[in-house]
């Protein structure tokens, strides 16, 4: 049902319960945690076959592929540049050319649920990791020291490009638009 090109009714969208962010930090928390939602609001009501489905033609890219995407996404910037942890094997290594977009065998409901419980599991390490992180602290990234607050830009940057992209693929899919 499309709610005058509206996703969900704002009173009933989960990413408009808060009032306005006060500072920096939280304004920024605030926009990767929109994202974040965004990014499951647009593959929510579908099943794997859905979620699987590369929509747009000739991209590879499926919201399936999104999610896992972003799982490996957030355990690379946080587990791995963050925390330091670079020995850490990236996510989906034999698929460094399109970053966990591709997967063997037809999507089915373990591939789904192991792609959502690895995004979630990613998630809850990398607002840990935020929560306890200066965004003054230097980390390294290319050879080059990075504030931590670069990282999480670019991690509101990397949700905002993708949830544009999902945008697309669930019109495709069902017609669905909006925010």
């Amino acid at each position: 049902m499309n709610h005058h090109g509206m996703w969900l009714p704002t009173d009933q969208d989960p990413r408009m319960s808060g009032g306005p962010t006060r500072g920096e930090r939280e304004c920024l928390v605030d926009y990767l945690e929109h994202y974040r939602t965004t990014l499951r609001l647009k593959c929510d009501g579908l099943g794997p076959e859905q979620l699987g489905t590369r929509s747009v033609p000739p991209s590879n890219i499926s919201l399936l592929g999104l999610v896992r995407h972003m799982a490996r996404v957030e355990h690379h910037w946080f587990r791995r540049v963050i925390v330091g942890d670079l020995d850490l094997p990236r996510l989906f290594q034999g698929d460094d050319e399109d970053a966990g977009f591709n997967w063997s065998g037809e999507p089915d409901e373990a591939l789904v649920a192991d792609a959502w419980g690895l995004w979630e599991a990613e998630v809850a390490h990398a607002r840990e990791v935020l929560d306890r992180t200066d965004l003054d602290t230097l980390v390294e990234v290319h050879g080059s020291p990075t504030e931590v607050r670069d990282l999480v830009v670019h991690m509101i940057e990397e949700y905002a490009r993708h949830c544009g992209h999902a945008d697309l693929v669930r019109e495709v899919l069902d017609g669905r638009t909006g925010q």
